[in-house]
């Protein structure tokens, strides 16, 4: 690793696999597992950099593409780079772009010599090459950058995951060739959808080239929990034990688990912020829909011992009628109540991890969790 990162493992279940650890960055220790909130353009909608550390979250998440796209890296960094933009002097992690590969399939083409776009704010050409996601993210100045991958849809057929397996190979090397700063962290992405040989080709090469950390990709694209299982338990035992694993848009209570019992330490996922802003909120039990009837005249919290702001003052029917009125401070106080409901069960596992009660409490939990599947 760079002299500024290190990880270090602190404990491990009674399998073996799922571990607690320290990321220590430039900007700060990372306690693992973690979750890490999505601020695609450079801010977690509509939450102060000052709540987040009050929920308990240590890194967060921005996006290369979008950040290129508005206000441009260049003005990211005359602004003085992500954190002092972001009002958040803890780590940050930056995509490369390459899940847009997936999200934006109709607006792109993708070559050897990298991907070109037409955005989708006024419909120009970019191109992000290996070489031009390097500059952007130096310029951008997280802690934590990712190297330019392709991420195959699924299902799709074995040759166009065979290509992506190929030019995510070829781009990892042209990233680590570009990359010029020595207090940024680069992680690579393994690819190969489900298939188990790609899978494993694109892991061996990549440990080859002995990155800082790796990355697991394209397993949050449609294959539904029974695919991810099976390719994060080929994946997670090829990557080195003593460097970060760190799994990449999973955030389904039940595909985070299994993913820890594998030997995954990071996650990031927009479901939290996102089903708040929708009306939803997260709860032990499952999920409530708060713009539900039943919930008009409910005076208890959205969880009875949540100890989230939101939990603290304001009672289901307030919620309720905040998110029927469209008044702009129910998608907040839910967003926050829904990333502090994610910090606890982060806290959670690696409480239990070190007691070595990691099996029942998670066991305890999806049961719980869901009582009504």
């Amino acid at each position: 690793m760079p002299d500024a990162f290190s990880w270090k493992c602190l404990a491990r279940s009674a399998s073996g696999a799922a571990r607690a650890g320290c990321l220590t960055t430039p900007h700060g220790d990372i306690q693992t597992p973690a979750f890490i909130p999505v601020g695609t353009k450079a801010t977690v909608k509509g939450v102060r950099p000052e709540t987040l550390r009050e929920l308990g979250v240590e890194l967060v998440l921005a996006n290369t593409y979008h950040l290129a796209l508005r206000p441009g890296a260049d003005t990211v960094r005359e602004l003085g780079g992500l954190h002092a933009m972001m009002g958040w002097d803890g780590p940050i992690l930056t995509d490369s772009g390459g899940f847009q590969v997936f999200s934006l399939a109709g607006l792109r083409r993708v070559t050897d010599d990298g991907i070109t776009f037409r955005n989708h704010i006024d419909g120009a050409e970019m191109t992000l090459s290996p070489e031009s996601a390097m500059a952007a993210e130096n310029d951008l100045g997280a802690d934590i950058i990712m190297a330019l991958d392709v991420c195959p849809p699924y299902p799709a057929p074995r040759s166009d995951v065979e290509e992506a397996v190929r030019r995510t190979l070829l781009w990892a090397e042209r990233c680590r060739a570009a990359h010029k700063r020595s207090d940024q962290a680069l992680w690579p992405i393994v690819q190969g959808g489900v298939e188990r040989d790609l899978r494993q080709l694109c892991a061996e090469r990549l440990v080859a080239m002995d990155f800082p950390a790796y990355a697991i990709g394209g397993v949050s694209v449609g294959e539904g929990h029974e695919h991810l299982k099976e390719v994060v338990g080929w994946t997670a035992p090829l990557l080195p034990v003593d460097r970060p694993r760190y799994l990449m848009g999973v955030g389904e209570l039940r595909d985070i688990v299994v993913s820890v019992a594998a030997g995954v330490d990071l996650f990031d996922c927009v479901l939290p912020t996102r089903n708040g802003r929708n009306g939803c909120a997260y709860t032990a039990a499952g999920m409530i829909r708060l713009k539900n009837e039943v919930y008009k005249t409910d005076l208890r919290p959205i969880e009875e011992d949540c100890d989230c702001p939101t939990c603290r003052r304001f009672s289901r029917g307030t919620l309720r009628h905040l998110a029927m009125a469209d008044e702009m401070l129910a998608p907040i106080l839910l967003s926050i109540h829904n990333l502090r409901f994610y910090t606890r069960i982060f806290e959670g596992l690696r409480r239990a991890i070190r007691d070595g009660q990691f099996a029942a409490y998670v066991q305890g939990l999806l049961d719980r969790y869901y009582q009504n599947d």
